[in-house]
């Protein structure tokens, strides 16, 4: 296959070729993304297929400890795909990344029940979310990179926001054939068997984008790295050990931002249901708005950024979730009217936005080319694997012990320690290694 480049750094590269090869690589990350999210949004339906158990809350706790579980794959998929990248090119490790995903969706869509196979059921749900992780860990770390490579200088936060435009809008696309298939089918049959339409449909839009992406122009940063640097240090540990400030920022930079991302976007779900006693279809409802209201938020941040930098972004992110997540989280258990849930769970997406929306372009600005990859996604999938991953199953098992308040200070703990982190780090739109000096 031929190597062709693209990106605003080539000379003669027109605004819409820019704008052609951002939405290349968003749709695929859309896809991964779904097929992510779906799992979180059907859990609900799908937990008792999979664990033999009458207690609901146990078997969301199964469901959460899988959902954990993959996330430890995103570490190896971050330095695996990320070597891969800074080796290989962005646009091979996109197709890669998407090819794992497709797999894993459609081992989860046919697995048979705990009452049919036992249990090799849950096994087969771990090995197939563990696949998922892999692809995630490297999807995320090679689209950012790309993301930032291929846009307009001045405009890189903008461009590189379309990435959380994309994740969000892959859980708008669960959420949405979720009330589809509320619509269409039954409690019962989607419980049966209707949740796995969700997985079966991830598989097939996820071997389309695997075509699409084999077509995907190359960044002109990467083509111009491997042309001159014909040496075997690109991607490697070895040469992302020299970055070691580099690396525990973007773990500082990430700790807080995946807790309360995960917090408010993912297990907010199962705390208006299981908490607030809001119907499962409203509570969907109310999800899928405030989603679609903070996606559409991302590049007006992202925008911002490019006027004012993003440190005072990340620092509204860091003072607005350790002051305000706790009021937030309290007063969202104790509604029962599905309109101010909505509010709520936005005012919690709206502060978090502050970091979603440039956390890929701040990451891609530390490192030099040849490391960007790796250097974006391995201490990134590390921090999510150990906060992000792992705040539903803390939150559950807090909620079982009777001490579900603490989970609401852990999230602003978490926060604060990022903020820190903001409140001394440099600005880095002003020092960028994407840009040529």
């Amino acid at each position: 296959m031929t190597t062709r480049i693209s990106g605003a750094e080539a000379a003669g590269v027109s605004e819409n070729r820019v704008i052609g090869n951002v939405l290349r690589g968003s749709i695929g990350n859309l896809i991964e993304w779904y097929d992510w999210y779906a799992y979180a949004a059907f859990t609900t339906y799908f937990a008792k297929s999979f664990f033999p158990t009458s207690d609901t809350t146990a078997a969301f706790l199964g469901t959460a400890a899988v959902f954990a579980v993959g996330f430890l794959m995103r570490p190896l998929g971050g330095w695996m795909l990320g070597r891969f990248a800074d080796r290989f090119g962005r646009r091979r490790a996109l197709v890669l990344s998407v090819t794992l995903m497709a797999g894993g969706s459609l081992l989860i869509a046919v697995t048979p029940s705990y009452h049919t196979i036992g249990i090799a059921a849950p096994i087969l749900l771990l090995i197939a979310r563990l696949i998922q992780g892999l692809s995630v860990g490297g999807e995320y770390s090679t689209s950012a990179t790309y993301l930032s490579e291929v846009a307009t200088p001045g405009k890189r936060g903008f461009y590189s926001s379309f990435q959380y435009v994309t994740l969000y809008g892959g859980q708008l696309l669960a959420l949405g054939l979720q009330l589809i298939l509320q619509a269409v089918l039954t409690e019962q049959q989607l419980t049966s068997w209707g949740w796995r339409i969700a997985f079966a449909v991830g598989t097939v839009a996820a071997l389309t984008v695997m075509w699409l992406r084999r077509g995907m122009d190359e960044s002109a940063s990467y083509q111009r790295e491997a042309d001159e640097d014909k040496g075997s240090d690109r991607g490697t540990l070895r040469t992302l050990a020299k970055y070691p400030k580099e690396i525990a920022l973007v773990v500082g930079l990430t700790l807080g931002g995946t807790v309360g991302f995960y917090t408010f976007a993912t297990y907010s779900q199962k705390f208006l249901e299981n908490t607030a006693h809001i119907p499962r279809r409203q509570v969907t409802v109310v999800l899928f708005c405030a989603i679609l209201v903070a996606a559409v938020l991302q590049p007006v941040f992202g925008r911002l950024s490019d006027r004012i930098g993003r440190r005072p972004l990340l620092l509204f992110f860091g003072i607005g979730g350790t002051l305000l997540t706790v009021p937030l989280m309290t007063v969202m258990g104790s509604t029962r009217n599905p309109v101010g849930a909505f509010f709520l769970v936005l005012a919690g997406l709206v502060i978090v936005a502050g970091y979603t929306s440039i956390n890929a372009i701040v990451k891609a600005e530390l490192f030099p080319t040849k490391i960007r990859a790796l250097g974006v996604g391995l201490p990134y999938a590390l921090t999510v694997a150990i906060f992000g991953g792992t705040a539903e199953l803390i939150a559950q098992a807090l909620k079982s012990a009777g001490h579900e308040t603490v989970f609401f200070w852990y999230v602003a703990g978490c926060v604060l320690v990022s903020l820190i982190v903001y409140g001394t780090m440099r600005e880095t739109s002003k020092t960028s290694e994407l840009e040529e000096r």
